[in-house]
C-alpha cells in the first residue's frame, strides 16, 4: 500500500488529523488503566475492556506484531462537556468513520487491528460474562486506554492540541496492520 496515496483518499473524511504513526512511538503505561479500573462502569464487563483484553504488557506486545499505525482523530463541539451523556453521544459518529477508514483500508488488502473509543456495546450481554469467546471480534474495537496506551505525548509531539476548550470532545483511533500485508 502507497502510504501517501491512502492518506490523500482520507482528505475528503472529516477528520481532525490523519497519518502513520510509529507504533514504537506509543507509550504503554499501567497507570492509565487507572480509570478503567476506578471510574469506568464497564470495567471488567467486556471483551474490550481490561482484564478480558488482557496485562497492558499483552496488549503491548499485541501492538508490536504491528510495523504500522494509522491514527485518526475527530473532533465535535457539545454544549456542556461535563455532561457525560452529551459527550459519549458524539462517540457513534467517530466509531462510524473509523469504521469507513478500516473498511477503505480493507480494499487496500489491509485488515487492521483496531484501538478506538468503544466499551463496546455490540451485544446486549456480553459474552466475557458468560466466560465465552466474543461473538464479534471482527466488530468489537476495544479503547486505546484499555490497553494502557497514553496518547498524549504523542499528541503532544505531533503538535496536535487535545483540549480546544470546554466544549469540544476530541476522539482518537489507532489502526494497527503489517505493512505490505
Amino acid at each position: 500500500m502507497d502510504k501517501a496515496e491512502f492518506l490523500g483518499k482520507l482528505q475528503d473524511l472529516p477528520l481532525y488529523f490523519c497519518d502513520f504513526i510509529d507504533p514504537a512511538a506509543l507509550e504503554f503505561a499501567d497507570r492509565i488503566r487507572w480509570i478503567c479500573e476506578n471510574e469506568c462502569p464497564m470495567y471488567g464487563k467486556t471483551w474490550a475492556c481490561p482484564p478480558g483484553v488482557g496485562t497492558v504488557g499483552e496488549c503491548k506486545c499485541k501492538c508490536a506484531e504491528f510495523d504500522s499505525c494509522l491514527m485518526i482523530s475527530t473532533i465535535t463541539e457539545v454544549a456542556d462537556i461535563t455532561n457525560m451523556y452529551e459527550t459519549l453521544a458524539t462517540r457513534p459518529a467517530h466509531e462510524q468513520m473509523t469504521d469507513a477508514v478500516a473498511a477503505m483500508l480493507g480494499r487496500e488488502g489491509v485488515k487492521p487491528y483496531i484501538l478506538s473509543t468503544e466499551a463496546c456495546a455490540i451485544c446486549e450481554k456480553c459474552a466475557y460474562l458468560e466466560g465465552k469467546p466474543c461473538r464479534y471480534p471482527e466488530k468489537m474495537h476495544p479503547c486505546v486506554e484499555s490497553h494502557g496506551i497514553n496518547i498524549l505525548p504523542l499528541l503532544e509531539e505531533l503538535g496536535l492540541p487535545f483540549q480546544f476548550g470546554e466544549n469540544v470532545v476530541t476522539w482518537v483511533s489507532l489502526l494497527f496492520f503489517k505493512n505490505g500485508a
